[in-house]
């Protein structure tokens, strides 16, 4: 399988009205500090060698004025020399709010599969998920968010219900309609009292 190019990726949802993080490819640190403006934006280096990029220190996170963007920039040029095929991209700092994943799965017996649950470091820490066979219904959309034990927190109690299961049958179209996409994780994505970002996505094709 092939990571597909972040912006393609991102563009993909954005045909399903699927919120994700302004982005941009940037070349320099002034052309980070123009897509910035007075915002405070993120810097990753992204490659295909290096899928878990925090670990490997290649996120820059809040970052605003000049100054501390051309230095983190500076940085992740310098640890780009020893990956050699690397991007640069620069995305908006999204909103705070509570952190879920939102992930897509092709098994080989049954098609696609969609997972949702608490996301960021605690997926792994808590193992609170939901599976369903895609393509899902409002039914089973409701009965993923039901499932979980932090049902409560992600829809901030209650009042994002609506919202979630939305993107959780958007999700589901996208995956039946590309049967390409062998993978997808949304994660973090930002859920927010009736808003909601996906900050980092990774698709497999």
């Amino acid at each position: 399988m092939v990571l597909m190019d972040y912006m393609r990726a991102k563009a993909i949802l954005d045909k399903y009205a699927i919120h994700s993080v302004p982005s941009k490819y940037v070349s320099s640190s002034e052309d980070a500090a123009a897509f910035a403006g007075k915002d405070n934006i993120a810097l990753k280096l992204l490659s295909e060698k290096e899928l878990h990029k925090s670990k490997a220190g290649l996120v820059k996170l809040n970052l605003s004025g000049e100054k501390q963007i051309r230095a983190a920039y500076a940085e992740l040029k310098r640890k780009g020399k020893s990956i050699r095929q690397y991007k640069i991209i620069a995305q908006k700092m999204a909103e705070p709010g509570v952190e879920a994943i939102i992930g897509g799965n092709t098994d080989p017996q049954f098609g696609k599969v969609l997972l949702l649950g608490l996301g960021g470091i605690y997926v792994e820490a808590f193992k609170d998920t939901q599976l369903r066979l895609c393509p899902i219904t409002k039914s089973d959309a409701l009965a993923m968010i039901g499932g979980l034990r932090s049902k409560d927190i992600l829809t901030s109690n209650g009042k994002s219900t609506d919202m979630l299961v939305s993107l959780l049958m958007k999700v589901s179209k996208l995956l039946m309609s590309n049967p390409g996409i062998k993978e997808l994780d949304l994660n973090p994505v930002i859920l927010r009292s009736g808003s909601y970002d996906a900050v980092d996505l990774r698709v497999l094709v």
